[in-house]
C-alpha cells in the first residue's frame, strides 16, 4: 500500500461547480471534548437498523468520575481508551462511590454495559462486579470480565498480537449483559456505581443498552426439543451430542424442526454432517435441509468454555468448536452463540473460531441470532477444493436481525462466489476486521463466472470496528451498500472498495447510497497511512462503476472521500447529493498523488475541513469534474 506522511494544514480550496462550501476552514481541529456539534443535514429516513434497544452514552448522563476524550487524531493502538469509545468519549471510575447515572426513555428488563476493566497481571483476564441501582435502590451486581479483551503488541498484523501483557494494548472493551428480575418503566434513573466490594482497579463505562425483552417463545408444535435427545439446560455439562443428534434427525427427515428451549446450553463441538468418506484431516461437510429455532436470543443460548485451540476434533483449525457448519437449505432463528476465543492468530495461531460457516447454498436464512466472542461471526463460503463434489456457493442467503459483538476478525463475510445475498436490519459492534464484506475471491470452481455479485448490505448499524472497515467490497459486480449507519472506526474507512486481497475484478456498478457515517477513517500501517471515511483503493485492478449518492459523512478523522494511490484506476465515479461535514485532519475529497481515474460531483456540500475542500495532490492523474479541482502541494 502507498504510504504518505502527515499533512500540513491547507487553506480552503476553490469551490467546484455543483459543490456547495459552507463556512471557513478552522485554524486547527478541536479536541474531541470541546468541538461543537457539526451542522448536519437532516438524517436520511430509517438509516441503520431498527434496533430493539435504546443506547445511552455514559458521558451524556450524570457522573462522578473522569471524562476520557480522544486526541484530535483519535490515536489507536497505544492503550487509548477514549479512541476505542463510542463517540470517542467514556467515563472512568477509580474510587468507591463514583458512578454513571442516566434516566431511561424506554421500559427495560435487561441491560448491556460496554466496559473495560484491567487485564490480570499475567494476562488471561479477570472478573469483577459493578453495582446497578434503579431509582436509588440496589438492583444487583453485574459481572464484568476482561477475558476477551486486552491484546498486546505494536504490530498492525492481527496474527502478531498476543494475550501476554506488555507494551501497547488495544481491543480494550468488552460487554456484559443481564436479564433483570422485573421491568423498569421509562423514566427510571439507573446508576452504575463502584461500591466498596467492587474490586477492579478501575472501571471504564462507555455505553449502556436497555431493552424490554419479550418472554421466551413457546415451542412450535412442529419442532422437537433437544431435551428429547438428552440435553439438560443450565447444568454446565456438554450438550453437543444431543444437539448434533437432533440436527441429524432433522436432516434425515425423522423430525421437522429442532427446538432449543430457553436455557444455557453448553456446546463444545461444531455441529456438522458426519463425512462417511472421511476425506482429509478435517470434516468439511456442513448441515443441510435443517430448521433450528429458539425461544429468543436472550433466552436460548449456546456457549462454549473450551478455547478452540484446545478442542479436539474440530472440522477445520480456523472454524473452531462451536456454532454450525452450513451447506444448504438451513434456517436458524432466535438463538445466541457465545464463543470462547481470546485472540486471532498470535500465541501459536490460537484462533477464536467461527460461529456460522460453510457453503450456505440456497434457501438459507439466519434470523435474530446473537454471536459474540468468535474470531469470525459468519464466513459464508468455502474454497472449491474443499470437497469439489459439494461445491455450492451461497445464493440468495438472507441474514436479518443479527447481533454481532466483540469478534477478533470479520462480522459477516460473503466470499467464494456468494451472490444475491443480503444482510439487513442487523447490528455490529467491536469487530476485529470488516464488520460486513464481500470478497469475490478466486478460490472458486470457475473464476470467469463464480464472481461474488448482487449482494446487498442494507439498513444495518455498525459501531466501533477495532480493526479494518465498517463495510468493504473487494471485487465483483452489482453489490450495494445502502442505508447503513456506521460510526467510530478505529483505523480504517467506514466504507471501502478495494482490489487488495487479489479479488476477481470489479465490473458493472457498485452502489453506495443512503448511508450515514460518523467519526470514521483513521491512521494505520505504522500510522503512516491515513484513510478517509469512504476510501476507494484500486490496489492493482481498476474499480469501475462506482456510484456514491444520498450520503452523509460527519466528523471524519481524516478525509471525507479518498481516492487512494494504487496500481489501478477508479474511472468514472459518480458522486451526488453528498454532505461532508467536518474533516478534522484532512480534506473533504482527496485524490492521492498516485491516484488515477475520474469522478463527477453533483450537489456535493463540504464544510469544516482542515486541509481543503477538494484536493488533488501533485502528480495525480485523477480528474475531478463539476468544476476546476484545486491542486495543492502537501
Amino acid at each position: 500500500m502507498t504510504r504518505h506522511h502527515p499533512r500540513r494544514r491547507l487553506a480552503a480550496a476553490v469551490p467546484l461547480a455543483g459543490l456547495v462550501v459552507l463556512g471557513l476552514v478552522p485554524a486547527a481541529p478541536a479536541s474531541a471534548g470541546d468541538r461543537a456539534a457539526p451542522t448536519a443535514a437532516p438524517a436520511a429516513e430509517a438509516t441503520g437498523a431498527a434496533l430493539p434497544y435504546t443506547e445511552y452514552e455514559a458521558e451524556d448522563g450524570d457522573y462522578e468520575g473522569t471524562l476520557l476524550q480522544s486526541d484530535p487524531e483519535r490515536t489507536f493502538g497505544h492503550t487509548n481508551f477514549a479512541t476505542e469509545s463510542s463517540g470517542r468519549e467514556s467515563v472512568r471510575l477509580d474510587s468507591t462511590g463514583q458512578f454513571v447515572e442516566f434516566t431511561s426513555t424506554n421500559a427495560t428488563n435487561s441491560i448491556v454495559v460496554r466496559n473495560s476493566i484491567p487485564d490480570a497481571p499475567g494476562g488471561g483476564g479477570q472478573e469483577a462486579t459493578i453495582s446497578l441501582y434503579a431509582d436509588g435502590e440496589f438492583v444487583r451486581k453485574l459481572d464484568l470480565s476482561s477475558k476477551h479483551s486486552w491484546l498486546y503488541g505494536n504490530t498492525d498484523d492481527p496474527e502478531g498480537l498476543t494475550n501476554n501483557p506488555g507494551g501497547d494494548a488495544r481491543r480494550l472493551f468488552d460487554e456484559s449483559h443481564a436479564l433483570l428480575a422485573e421491568t423498569y418503566p421509562a423514566g427510571t434513573t439507573f446508576r452504575l456505581q463502584r461500591d466498596a466490594d467492587d474490586s477492579a482497579e478501575f472501571y471504564i463505562v462507555d455505553l449502556i443498552d436497555l431493552e424490554e425483552v419479550a418472554p421466551p417463545a413457546e415451542q412450535p408444535a412442529e419442532c422437537t426439543s433437544i431435551t428429547e435427545y438428552g440435553a439438560v439446560p443450565d447444568d454446565g455439562n456438554d450438550d453437543t451430542d444431543a444437539l448434533q443428534a437432533a440436527v441429524t434427525a432433522d436432516q434425515n427427515g425423522e423430525i421437522d424442526c429442532v427446538w432449543i428451549p430457553a436455557g444455557q446450553w453448553r456446546q463444545e463441538q461444531k455441529i456438522l454432517t458426519d463425512d462417511p468418506l472421511d476425506r482429509g484431516q478435517y470434516n468439511q461437510v456442513g448441515i443441510r435441509d435443517v430448521t433450528i429455532r429458539g425461544a429468543g436470543m436472550w433466552h436460548s443460548q449456546l456457549y462454549t468454555l473450551t478455547p478452540p485451540h484446545e478442542a479436539g476434533g474440530i472440522n477445520h483449525p480456523h472454524e473452531g468448536n462451536f456454532g454450525f457448519d452450513i451447506d444448504d437449505n438451513t434456517q436458524i432463528s432466535d438463538i445466541a452463540i457465545f464463543g470462547s476465543g481470546t485472540i486471532r492468530g498470535g500465541d501459536g495461531n490460537q484462533e477464536g473460531g467461527v460461529g456460522l460457516n460453510g457453503r450456505f447454498g440456497q434457501n438459507t436464512a439466519i434470523t435474530n441470532v446473537w454471536i459474540e466472542h468468535a474470531n469470525v461471526a459468519v464466513w459464508a463460503g468455502r474454497d472449491f477444493d474443499n470437497i469439489p463434489d459439494l461445491w455450492g456457493p451461497g445464493d440468495g442467503v438472507e441474514f436479518s436481525g443479527m447481533r454481532i459483538r466483540n469478534t477478533y476478525a470479520d462480522g459477516i463475510n460473503f466470499t467464494n462466489g456468494t451472490r444475491n445475498s443480503t444482510v439487513s436490519d442487523s447490528s455490529f459492534r467491536n469487530t476485529g476486521d470488516d464488520s460486513l464484506a464481500v470478497w469475490a475471491n478466486r478460490y472458486v470452481r470457475d473464476p470467469s463466472t463464480d464472481i461474488g455479485h448482487d449482494n446487498t448490505f442494507r439498513d444495518n448499524t455498525i459501531q466501533l470496528p477495532w480493526r479494518a472497515n465498517g463495510i468493504a467490497v473487494y471485487g465483483g459486480y452489482g453489490n450495494s451498500i445502502e442505508n447503513n449507519l456506521i460510526s467510530d472506526t478505529m483505523n480504517y474507512p467506514g466504507i471501502m472498495l478495494a482490489t487488495d486481497h487479489d479479488p476477481l475484478p470489479f465490473s458493472g456498478e457498485t452502489l453506495i447510497a443512503g448511508n450515514e457515517l460518523h467519526r470514521t477513517g483513521g491512521a494505520f500501517w505504522g500510522e503512516a497511512q491515513e484513510f478517509g471515511a469512504i476510501t476507494l483503493f484500486a490496489a492493482g485492478q481498476d474499480i469501475p462503476g462506482v456510484v456514491i449518492r444520498d450520503t452523509q459523512i460527519h466528523d471524519s478523522t481524516y478525509d471525507g472521500i479518498q481516492f487512494k494511490s494504487g496500481g489501478g484506476a477508479v474511472p468514472g465515479a459518480q458522486i451526488s447529493n453528498v454532505t461532508i461535514d467536518g474533516s478534522l485532519n484532512g480534506a473533504g475529497i482527496l485524490a492521492h498523488g498516485g491516484a488515477r481515474g475520474s469522478a463527477t460531483l453533483t450537489d456535493v456540500t463540504i464544510s469544516g475541513t482542515a486541509d481543503g475542500d477538494v484536493v488533488v495532490e501533485p502528480g495525480s492523474q485523477f480528474v475531478i469534474t463539476g468544476g476546476p479541482a484545486q491542486q495543492q502541494a502537501r
